[in-house]
């Protein structure tokens, strides 16, 4: 697509909010899955660590 400014870039032709937002939403539900995930990757690392000590 050829765009005539970056105005016109961040508007989409009107649909620019509904786009936009919905990156942002992507950007945050992949933000706190990662978060998540390293949380309970750190909680059951933690759960093993003794668990490896008494053998």
């Amino acid at each position: 697509m050829n765009w005539g400014s970056w105005q016109a870039f961040w508007a989409m032709g009107g649909y620019g909010g509904y786009i936009w937002g919905s990156y942002g939403a992507l950007a945050l539900v992949v933000i706190v899955e990662v978060v998540s995930v390293r949380a309970r990757l750190l909680r059951a690392r933690r759960a093993a660590s003794p668990a490896r000590r008494r053998t």
